[in-house]
């Protein structure tokens, strides 16, 4: 189960080199910051097809790998995964399944906490690394052809000892102080610092991309992209901010915040590409997050301008033909591209592009701050992340890195960045990772042989498991298919390897090489390795550092009811598919969002009926009056609603609560029904929820019977309604019209149901009318008749309400003649 298009190749060679080959069970990969369900249904799918074959006597493994993530939250598609290892907890205890994870990026630190927890909670067999250990060195550990390995690194100058948490660069008090110089070097700190303008001028007069000074223009709102551009700008001491403007044709010219270190900055957003191009001429680089819709038609308008030498294209499924129109294009515009279907490049000490590079502690961990010797080309953009883990290791460190993508036709080939490489100075190794697929190595085979290419290459193309396979596989990228011999992986490193090219035996062994070619050129003195320098910390944002748990703040709300952050809507923690799919309809719904509870079928049948009754009351009362006048005023919808439910209180509507407190305190204090009757004629008080003025004993009310005869059929116990019947039955003695109406038999209908049907505790039933849940029932079955009349008047066309002047009565004071 592995993510990224590379990776998943790399992990499917790795167990075919140590002899899997006929244990590998599948080959798939997942990538492009999938959400958790995604995670989930593709984990489930997999442990499924595990858990369901017969078992193996030695048992069988699991391997959750990947790279290092440049944009995707670990933590976030690991929550995923675990759901699914939850879930099939006791098949994989039966098949004896040990599960082996490594993998790094944005939040894995949690991630990895996470799936060390899940293990032990659920007794599996669970290993879990990250980025201190090669990529592919659980595959080993799994086959039990390696102990646990722990990274070896290149002791150098540059690899003091940095603590990294997230954005923020941690001081170690055992490091070596700034301004000292370091050990076993005799030259100051600041030379690293003096090397790198030296190298950013120098790059200037030869055909490098990209310097301290190169601005770009970025295509697309992609603000998190662009922040992380300007924190790596930050980082790398430069003294202005890359992204000099944004683009985007679907909103207006404005200006956009960002940070830059501990400051805020403006960065404008054009409508217009012509605007952002004019307005800043200076701006070489575009880099182009349109998506494989729109992304031919804004490079092809971005070729119009001269001032754009580089484009970097991130969209992925661009019609072959519309990229090669692109290519030919640039090619005639002498612009480089890179891409399409890639992060980008990252050129240490000048720029990055988009999410190249992932989050700032990776940047500061693989030492992207500054150059190093060690220049690489990859078409894969997550194996890229990779490369600069590996080299930063086991060398100095980066010094250019380039994921020219996986698609068929990539806007530049590997030679075109080689050959560039080869004319850099403070290059001293070349590294290509290819991979199945295409013949552009044995352009590299050629340019080795021909001399054009001299200095040390290190290559190795991945895919070598393709020949295992019984059948032609099309691996995760587009151009990732042989279609003849010479276009395997295997054939390639042969090919390279006969060329003069270091290839290693697999890419479990690429860092071992690249140690050894790099730890043979600084005993040559070809590489001077330099002393590190602290570089500026990066405040990390608040957001971040409280998905990290590395901060916490009071918030200004809180809420219970419902949670819309995830990949489903929650009402009260019960996911929206799970309500529809169990029918809970309306009284369900408002069950979870007022009462937090799963409410049985009779009480939302019953809240439905309540809502169904008390809808509407005709246009005489005055909720519906306030409603009709304002309508026809001119006003909108939720002015004239508003009026209407203004009205609602003690003499219209609003005796529930009143009504269910009145009945509760009676019964739950023993005073029976006379008594009760008696003592409020005492106090003056009229009996909330007894009273109608059209309605009486002899001309009942249809509601109140339909809601009579289903809660005694319905109800667990209605002892309250029993009471208030009894108190109707003295009431009525005295007057025809002095009957339990709607409002009374709601009210002490649902505190028996609040108080008999086992989900409420006696005082939360208190607490919930106390609160004005009762009422809140009228409000809400009312606001549908009151918008009802508002939609008539409105249907109607009724004009401005008058009331008519021989409706009123005029009495005027007297006056003293």
């Amino acid at each position: 189960m592995v993510a990224g298009g590379g990776a998943s190749v790399i992990y499917a060679d790795t167990i075919c080199d140590m002899g899997g080959a006929s244990e590998l069970a599948n080959y798939g990969e997942y990538s492009g910051a999938p959400s958790e369900t995604q995670t989930y249904e593709y984990a489930k799918t997999l442990l499924s097809l595990m858990t369901s074959s017969s078992k193996h006597p030695d048992g069988k493994v699991l391997i959750i790998g990947g790279g290092i993530a440049n944009f995707t939250n670990v933590a976030a598609t690991f929550k995923g995964i675990v759901k699914a290892l939850r879930e099939y907890q006791q098949l994989l205890k039966d098949h004896q399944v040990k599960i082996y994870v490594r993998r790094a990026g944005p939040n894995y630190q949690e991630g990895l906490r996470v799936m060390r927890e899940v293990g032990q909670t659920l007794g599996l067999p669970l290993e879990v690394f990250g980025p201190e250990t090669h990529m592919t060195a659980i595959v080993g550990m799994a086959l039990g052809k390696e102990q646990r390995v722990q990274r070896v690194t290149v002791p150098t100058a540059s690899h003091h000892h940095t603590h990294t948490t997230a954005n923020f660069l941690l001081p170690d008090s055992h490091d070596t102080p700034q301004n000292a110089p370091a050990k076993n070097l005799g030259s100051p700190l600041s030379s690293r610092k003096q090397s790198m303008e030296e190298g950013a001028a120098k790059a200037s007069s030869t055909s490098s991309l990209f310097t301290n000074k190169t601005q770009a223009i970025v295509w697309g709102m992609q603000n998190r992209a662009v922040q992380g551009m300007l924190d790596f700008d930050h980082v790398c001491s430069r003294k202005t901010p890359s992204v000099v403007a944004m683009t985007y044709p679907l909103i207006g010219d404005h200006k956009q915040k960002f940070y830059w270190g501990h400051k805020e900055i403006l960065v404008p957003i054009y409508k217009q590409m012509a605007d952002a191009m004019n307005k800043h001429p200076e701006a070489s680089v575009l880099v182009n997050f349109a998506s494989l819709r729109s992304a031919y038609d804004s490079t092809m308008e971005a070729l119009q301008f001269p001032q754009i030498k580089c484009i970097a294209i991130i969209a992925e499924g661009i019609p072959e033909n519309k990229t090669r129109e692109i290519l030919r294009a640039a090619h005639e515009k002498g612009v480089s591209i890179i891409g399409p279907a890639t992060v980008g490049g990252i050129k240490p000490g000048c720029l990055k592009i988009g999410n190249t590079g992932g989050m700032m502690d990776n940047i500061l961990a693989s030492k992207l701050y500054r150059p190093g010797s060690v220049a690489y080309v990859s078409r894969s953009g997550g194996m890229s992340n990779e490369l600069n883990n590996i080299i930063s290791h086991n060398t100095d460190g980066v010094f250019e890195g380039v994921a020219i993508g996986g698609d068929r036709y990539p806007g530049s080939t590997f030679m075109d960045h080689v050959l560039r490489y080869e004319a850099e100075p403070d290059v001293k190794i070349i590294i290509v990772l290819g991979e199945v697929g295409g013949r552009e190595e044995y352009d590299i085979c050629e340019g080795i042989r021909s001399g054009r290419i001299t200095k040390r290459m290190v290559c190795w193309c991945i895919g070598t498991c393709a020949s295992m396979f019984t059948s032609d596989v099309q691996f995760g990228h587009a151009g990732a298919s042989a279609n003849a011999e010479n276009e395997t992986a295997a054939a390639k490193n042969k090919a390279l390897k006969l060329a003069g090219a270091a290839v290693p035996d697999s890419f479990n062994d690429l860092g071992d090489v690249i140690r050894d070619i790099y730890t043979e050129l600084v005993g040559k003195g070809d590489i001077v390795e330099k002393p590190e320098v602290t570089p500026p910390t990066v405040p990390m944002d608040f957001n971040w550092a409280r998905e990290l748990g590395l901060i916490r703040k009071p918030a200004s709300f809180m809420t219970s009811i419902c949670d819309e952050r995830g990949q489903e809507l929650l009402y009260a923690g019960i996911p929206i598919t799970d309500i529809f799919k169990d029918d809970l309809g309306i009284g369900g719904v408002l069950g979870l969002l007022w009462f937090q509870r799963r409410l049985p079928a009779y009480a939302t049948k019953f809240i439905e009926m309540i809502l169904m009754v008390t809808a509407d009351h005709g246009p005489a009362v005055s909720g519906a009056h306030n409603t009709i006048v304002c309508a026809r005023a001119g006003k909108d919808l939720v002015s004239s609603l508003t009026s209407g439910l203004l009205t609602i209180g003690d003499r219209f509507g609003g005796a529930l609560d009143d009504a269910a407190k009145q009945f509760s305190e009676a019964l739950d204090t023993g005073m029976i029904p006379m008594e009760f009757v008696n003592s409020m004629r005492k106090k003056g008080q009229l009996i909330m929820g007894i009273g109608h003025r059209v309605k009486s004993i002899n001309n009942p009310d249809k509601r109140v019977q339909i809601l009579k005869e289903y809660v005694k059929d319905s109800f667990p116990a209605t002892p309250l309604l029993d009471y208030a019947l009894e108190v109707e039955k003295i009431t009525t003695s005295k007057k025809p019209n002095l009957i339990l109406n709607v409002d009374g038999f709601v009210a002490v209908s649902m505190v028996d149901f609040l108080r008999n049907s086992g989900l409420f505790t006696r005082e939360e039933a208190t607490e919930l009318i106390e609160n004005g849940v009762l009422n809140g029932l009228f409000v809400l079955g009312r606001s549908m008749g009151f918008i009802g009349h508002y939609l008539d008047q409105r249907r109607l066309k009724q004009g401005l309400y008058r009331h008519p002047w021989d409706d009123i009565s005029y009495v005027m004071p007297e006056q003293n003649m």
